[in-house]
């Protein structure tokens, strides 16, 4: 074989091995490609949620994603999470799929459970069971279960059962949708108490009242107006009453006594009703809160500035505000003309 021959079986062979080079390389360089592509692509859109329940199983998971995400976006994040381990009793939990948010960063909050915090709020609440609807209704546990929970964590803490509404804050807290009835019950409580500080305590203490009387006269007061730049001089008045030793005869006490808040006139047989709740009929505030009271009111009635009334009357232009007097008979005058007004307006 001549040189120029070997020369040229060389230099084929060795064409032969850098093209196998170059090809070995750009399909490594695709698959990289490719890979990255399938672990880095980002959610596009509005937020989504993706719940996984107590009981799910990988496929019910599987279903979730789809439902929330898509075929092709869940498909990404359900192969990830299985590559990396992923077990459904970790994965337990309620998260917030954000736009910009990667497959694999999604994938890595299911594989280590790393759920994203949910809202539970409430206001405008009466009873423990409106509380409870409200509270659960952003979270895996249900409303029978926060019940129980408030019976164990609240009598533990001291609190009669005509005593557990004033346990609570109408407020926005922050929690996980997996929180149990207990979580949440000592979370809304922990809150009260933080409340409920050395200064506050000082101040209930001076008008001769705990924490929780305080919340039973702060919902009277809620109930008997809106307008809240009326409350601090009702709260007063009740103030005033009490320290008389008069009965509180507020007649929200006696709409939550007959169970019925739609009342626009109080009758004599209402009046009447038999009830711990009756304050017509029973001196001294109510065994416990008929709503829960705002954070706001409880600080009104024990902020509430001095005044002589002793008597109200909601004013005849039904603008919601009331008539205030410091004598039975000037009180009466002031109820007359509220009377004539429902009377002209055939309100019975």
């Amino acid at each position: 074989m001549n040189r120029k021959s070997k020369k040229s079986k060389k230099t084929s062979w060795f064409q032969r091995h850098i093209l196998a080079i170059i090809i070995a390389t750009a399909s490594l360089l695709a698959l990289i490609i490719y890979f990255a592509t399938f672990c880095f692509q980002s959610h596009d859109g509005e937020s989504k949620w993706v719940y996984v329940p107590v009981n799910a199983t990988t496929e019910s998971l599987h279903d979730s994603l789809k439902s929330s995400l898509g075929n092709s976006e869940a498909n990404r994040i359900y192969a990830l999470w299985r590559l990396m381990g992923g077990e459904i009793a970790i994965a337990h939990g309620a998260y917030k799929i954000d736009s910009g948010e990667n497959a694999i960063s999604i994938a890595r909050r299911l594989s280590r459970g790393m759920q994203t915090p949910v809202k539970i709020s409430f206001s405008n609440a009466r009873t423990l069971n409106q509380l409870a609807e409200k509270v659960t209704a952003r979270v895996e546990c249900s409303d029978t279960e926060f019940l129980e929970a408030c019976n164990t964590v609240l009598s533990d803490s001291g609190f009669k059962s005509a005593e557990f509404t004033a346990a609570f804050l109408p407020d926005t807290y922050e929690a996980y949708w997996t929180s149990t009835g207990i979580d949440i019950a000592k979370k809304l409580l922990r809150h009260r108490n933080n409340f409920w500080n050395e200064q506050r305590r000082n101040k209930a203490k001076a008008l001769g009242l705990t924490p929780v009387e305080v919340a039973s006269l702060a919902a009277i007061v809620e109930e008997e107006s809106a307008k809240s730049d009326e409350r601090p001089k009702i709260a007063r008045l009740y103030l005033n009453r009490l320290e008389k030793g008069m009965p509180l005869q507020a007649d929200p006490t006696v709409k939550f006594a007959v169970g019925d808040f739609g009342l626009r006139r109080i009758t004599g047989k209402h009046l009447s009703v038999e009830s711990p709740y009756n304050t017509y009929i029973h001196a001294g505030l109510t065994p416990g809160p008929i709503r829960i009271a705002t954070a706001k009111t409880i600080d009104q009635v024990l902020d509430a500035p001095r005044h002589p009334y002793i008597y109200m009357c909601a004013k005849e232009d039904f603008s919601g505000y009331h008539n205030f007097a410091v004598n039975y008979a000037e009180h009466m005058s002031n109820a007359r003309k509220y009377q004539a007004e429902l009377n002209r307006r055939n309100i019975h």
